[in-house]
């Protein structure tokens, strides 16, 4: 394979269609792709079918907005900045979209088994539970596995019976997205992804992707990635476009470039709880600009000089943090 391309924002999300199956980098409030959301919302992207480890404000925002139809995880909200995604619930009970509950191993082993070609990965994860409840494979119910869509698993999982020590364990089905957008600190022009601090499922979700956009604070030369190869974390045949974009995850943190915007979000999920305030948001914060440069200056250089992290500390000096 040849150099992953370099493109715009605007048209490396140009690429991804209306019913595609989207995958997301980071955890929760930390490295989410956010002017990638943005983009998506712009550009009016719809029937998205979502499958992440956990949810977080990015696929919050991504529903509320109508850009979605499925979303199969196991969790959504904005830690402590707001409890639950009122907008995905919001959406659930007007039947706008539809929702297929994992638990948080399950879905981490359908991206595993994904990432390793395997069309199921076996688990004990969730056994006894209500999780496996026919009722609730709202997919099966819908009538979604017929077959017709290759994404689609024709079940949601398969109780089997250990061939080795007679016990009884899970089958759970391989998720393969068309698309994983991630955002990283770092990347090599020919693809070699670099993630600082926590790397969550990144790499099981990147690999588990047909096609990959990489959203990345800095694109630097192959040559300086590949003398440290212990720091990177997937090689560049795995990745097919690069943006590069700085604070492109905000208002969600970039560990050791910038912390998590917490007021911000705090006022996103405060004024986002009804549709038309989620509506006025959009209209001030996406629509209202022409694209991601245009925001990061309506939020402000103070702002963001607050937010930016001390590179010998990992975390900025300047947020106010709790007292006691």
């Amino acid at each position: 394979m040849g150099k992953p391309q370099k493109l715009g924002l605007k048209d490396a999300i140009g690429l991804i269609n209306d019913g595609d199956m989207l995958t997301f980098s980071g955890f929760t409030i930390w490295r989410r792709p956010m002017a990638a959301i943005y983009e998506l919302i712009r550009q009016k992207k719809k029937d998205l079918h979502l499958v992440e480890v956990n949810g977080g404000t990015h696929s919050d925002l991504l529903i509320g907005t109508g850009c979605v139809k499925i979303w199969e995880s196991c969790w959504i909200g904005h830690e402590l900045y707001g409890k639950i995604g009122a907008n995905l619930g919001r959406k659930a009970e007007a039947g706008e979209v539809i929702i297929e509950d994992y638990s948080h191993v399950q879905v981490l082993a359908r991206m595993q088994a994904g990432a390793m070609g395997l069309p199921y990965m076996p688990t004990y994860a969730s056994m006894g539970t209500d999780m496996l409840n026919p009722e609730y494979d709202h997919l099966g119910k819908l009538g979604l596995r017929d077959g017709s869509n290759p994404k689609i698993p024709k079940k949601k999982y398969e109780i089997v019976d250990d061939p080795f020590y007679g016990s009884q364990l899970l089958h759970i089905p391989a998720c393969n997205p068309d698309w994983c957008i991630a955002h990283v600190q770092m990347v090599g022009e020919e693809g070699t992804v670099r993630v600082e601090g926590q790397q969550y499922s990144d790499s099981e979700a990147i690999k588990a992707a047909d096609k990959v956009i990489v959203i990345a604070e800095q694109v630097v030369t192959e040559d300086f990635v590949r003398r440290e190869p212990t720091r990177n974390l997937v090689a560049g045949h795995q990745i097919d476009y690069i943006v590069e974009l700085p604070w492109a995850a905000h208002p969600t943190g970039c560990y050791g470039i910038y912390e998590t915007d917490g007021d911000f979000i705090r006022n996103f999920y405060s004024t986002t709880r009804s549709q038309e305030g989620l509506d006025n948001w959009v209209a001030e914060w996406i629509t209202g600009v022409n694209d991601f440069d245009e925001y990061l200056k309506k939020v402000g250089v103070e702002k963001l000089e607050i937010l930016r992290a001390n590179p010998a500390l990992g975390y900025s000096t300047k947020v106010k943090r709790g007292t006691r």
